[in-house]
C-alpha cells in the first residue's frame, strides 16, 4: 500500500484557468480524505480518478468562501450519485462554531432541486454525518477511519480575524502528511510537522505584493497568511523533510515565478527538498515493505 498526496487546487480567490480553488487529496488504499473543497474541486478529484462517492471524508480548515465553495457539489454529487454506489452521506470534519450551520445551508440551497429529485429516483434527501470538534489549543484526534489505519489529529491556526481555522496532521501506515490550511507562520504548525514526512503549506511571497498593496486594505494580507522566507526558518527549525507549497500569492505563471518561491523558501535557511505545488501534483509516501531506495517522497 502506499500514501499519495495529491494537491486538488493550489489556486487563490481569484479566479485562474490553470489553479483550482484551495484543496489537497490524502489516500492511503481505500481511505480518501479531501482537505478543503474550493472550486472546481469535484473536477479535479475527477481528473485524479475519484469520484465523490469515494471519499471517507472531507476535513474543512476554515470557512473562507475559496475553501469551501465545492462543499455543495461535493455533497449533492455524492447524494445524486448514492442510488448507483450506496455510499450514504458525505462525513464532514470540521471545529465546531460556524461550520455545521454552514453545512446546514450548502445541503437547503438546493431545496427544489432536492424536492424533484425524490419525488423521481432518491430515497430521501442529501445528508452529511459532522464530525463537529472543540477548538484544539494543541494536536488532538479528530477522526479515525473505520478501519482504524489512517488517523486525523487537528490543531488551531493562526489566521485570524477567521475565529475557528485548523491544520491537520494525517497518519497512516506509510508516514505522516500535514496540512497548514490557511495561516501565518505560527509555532502550532511547527509543532504540528514535528516527524511529518511531507508538510503542505501555504505560501505567500511578500516580498513581490509589499510595494503593490501599499497602502490598500489589502496590506492586512500579510498578517495572516505566510511569508517564503519566514516559513523557510519555520521547515527548517521544525526538520520538515518534503515542504510542498500551495495557495500560492501571488500566482506564479511563469518557470522563472516558481523558481523563485522556492529561492525565497531556501534563503528563509531551509535545506530540506521543496516542491512548489501545481494542479494534480502528487507526491507518494511508499510503504515501509518497498525498497527503501523507492520509499518517502516521490512526487509527479
Amino acid at each position: 500500500m502506499t500514501t499519495t498526496v495529491t494537491l486538488t487546487g493550489t489556486g487563490v480567490p481569484f479566479p485562474s484557468a490553470e489553479r483550482a480553488g484551495p484543496g489537497v487529496l490524502v489516500s492511503h488504499d481505500d481511505v480518501h480524505l479531501q482537505i478543503d473543497a474550493g472550486r472546481s474541486t469535484l473536477m479535479r478529484l475527477a481528473q485524479a480518478g475519484i469520484g465523490a462517492h469515494q471519499l471517507s471524508a472531507l476535513l474543512v480548515t476554515h470557512l473562507h468562501s475559496d475553501h469551501v465553495s465545492d462543499v455543495a457539489d461535493l455533497a449533492h454529487s455524492r447524494w445524486v450519485q448514492d442510488h448507483l454506489h450506496g455510499t450514504g452521506p458525505l462525513p464532514v470534519v470540521a471545529a465546531d462554531g460556524h461550520a455545521p450551520g454552514f453545512v446546514e445551508r450548502v445541503l437547503a440551497a438546493n431545496e427544489y432541486d432536492v424536492q424533484v429529485r425524490v419525488e423521481h429516483v432518491q430515497k430521501r434527501p442529501p445528508e452529511v454525518t459532522g464530525h463537529w470538534f472543540d477548538l484544539p489549543d494543541t494536536p488532538a484526534e479528530v477522526w479515525r477511519s473505520p478501519c482504524g489505519r489512517v488517523g486525523v489529529e487537528a490543531v488551531r491556526v493562526r489566521h485570524e480575524p477567521v475565529e475557528q481555522a485548523v491544520g491537520y496532521r494525517i497518519t497512516t501506515p506509510d508516514g505522516v502528511v500535514v496540512v497548514s490550511g490557511d495561516t501565518r507562520v505560527c509555532e502550532e504548525v511547527a509543532a504540528l510537522s514535528a516527524g511529518a514526512d511531507v508538510v503542505v503549506h501555504e505560501a505567500c511571497r511578500q516580498s513581490v505584493l509589499a510595494e503593490f498593496v501599499r497602502g490598500t486594505p489589502f496590506e492586512t494580507i500579510f498578517s495572516y497568511h505566510s511569508d517564503t522566507l519566514a516559513l523557510g526558518e519555520m521547515a527548517e527549525r521544525a526538520g520538515v523533510p518534503h515542504l510542498v507549497l500551495t495557495h500560492l500569492i501571488p500566482e506564479p505563471t511563469t518557470p522563472e515565478q516558481v523558481a523563485e518561491y522556492e529561492a525565497e523558501v531556501r534563503q528563509g535557511g531551509f535545506t530540506g527538498r521543496v516542491s512548489v505545488g501545481h494542479d494534480l501534483m502528487t507526491v507518494a509516501l511508499a510503504s515501509d515493505e518497498a525498497p527503501a531506495s523507492a520509499r518517502k517522497g516521490v512526487h509527479r
